[in-house]
């Protein structure tokens, strides 16, 4: 039965954060599934500002006198921005919202589009973390991804962040086309010389609707991506990183706050072309998407018509929805932030999780629900427990 139409309510509403998303790229890369677009001639910047801060201003009634814990710029790649317009982006936001004082403002960024001062300029802006698609250190890897840096560029970017930040993250792939162990390895190593204070390690893979996809690169056996897998993560404990979810390990006192709102199943109110959104209210808890070509989002949000796609999540998904976000962090979720943020009893997962904790795929008691490592290896296994009957 659709939410909002029996007794269910929510008692209380979760953290409430903001996804802000830029959908162009220099180069659309052949393995990327994300709604971005390849830039050709000069940024619409100030057309497509005008159209977020329009954007934002429809949204308000959804989430008035909610405070804002997190912002996050996305994409696409959001560091094609200039500093002055970011700034007139943060400005806007500041007056038309209640921001956390402390509130951790992401900025993802590109090696490609690095400059000393316009780093400067962003964290002037209000930027407080930088995260960086660096994928890989190598250059043969770099080529075989698309990349339009090669491995000096990111090396130079890693450094400019390092003296702009206090927190910055570097994303890294493995399971790269032809990649061997000692390669990851290294990869590992040459991040780990810049002192970054998180690292984001992702398994590559084949995702619909890409280049890849269609045309399969030669591609590491499991065997041996989850050898790299298992080195990784040896690695970094040893270097004093936490791995507190699937792909995140950070420095003590240096998790992403933004991402660990979505792992909690926080709300997150998403603007710009293809934003996704998840909004609680006490009565329904509501999923959006905006329209997803940079040019239809702008035109329709100026008919105030760019919600593409607006739905309320079924009772009998939300254990589901719930689960597949908690489940990533390996400490687990505590008992009492499933009905806080689902509005249901724990009860109502009580036979999944018996039969999970039956399978080695987590460990219970009053206070915390923990996947294994057996259940992190094998999170789909685990999910499929709480799936609609």
């Amino acid at each position: 039965m659709p939410v909002g139409k029996s007794n269910w309510q929510m008692t209380s509403l979760p953290p409430l954060s903001l996804y802000v998303h830029i959908p162009w790229c220099l180069k659309k890369c052949p393995y990327c599934d994300f709604n971005s677009h390849e830039k050709r001639g000069d940024l619409a910047e100030d057309a497509y500002i005008d159209s977020l801060i329009l954007d934002l201003e429809s949204a308000l009634p959804l989430i008035w006198g909610r405070r804002v814990i997190t912002i996050f710029f996305g994409g696409g790649t959001p560091s094609l921005l200039s500093a002055k317009g970011l700034d007139r982006i943060l400005e806007a936001f500041r007056a038309r919202l209640r921001i956390h004082t402390d509130a951790e403002i992401t900025l993802e960024a590109n090696p490609g589009t690095f400059e000393i001062q316009k780093f400067k300029d962003y964290r002037a802006a209000g930027i407080t973390r930088l995260s960086i698609g660096i994928q890989s250190f190598n250059q043969r890897h770099l080529k075989a991804l698309g990349r339009v840096h090669d491995s000096e560029e990111a090396k130079r970017a890693v450094n400019i962040a390092a003296e702009t930040f206090d927190t910055f993250n570097l994303d890294l792939m493995y399971g790269l086309p032809n990649q061997t162990l000692a390669e990851a390895m290294e990869d590992i190593e040459t991040a780990l010389s810049f002192s970054p204070k998180h690292l984001s390690c992702y398994h590559l893979t084949l995702e619909p609707n890409t280049l890849f996809y269609r045309y399969p690169p030669e591609l590491p056996d499991d065997d041996l991506t989850a050898d790299m897998q298992e080195s990784i993560e040896n690695r970094l404990a040893a270097a004093g990183f936490e791995h507190y979810e699937t792909s995140a390990f950070a420095q003590k006192g240096h998790r992403c706050q933004h991402n660990l709102n979505y792992w909690s199943f926080g709300d997150y109110l998403g603007i710009g072309a293809g934003a996704h959104g998840k909004l609680s209210f006490h009565d329904k808890i509501l999923r959006q998407i905006r329209h997803k070509q940079p040019t239809a989002y702008m035109e329709n949000v100026a008919n105030s018509s760019q919600i593409l796609e607006e739905h309320a999540v079924e009772l009998t998904d939300l254990p589901f929805e719930f689960m597949m976000n908690t489940l990533r962090l390996t400490e687990g979720f505590p008992v009492e932030l499933f009905a806080q943020h689902t509005g249901l009893p724990i009860n109502r997962v009580g036979k999944a999780l018996q039969n999970a904790e039956s399978e080695g795929l987590i460990t219970r008691n009053h206070e915390m629900i923990t996947p294994t490592l057996k259940g992190q290896r094998f999170l789909n296994q685990l999910l499929h427990h709480f799936l609609p009957a």
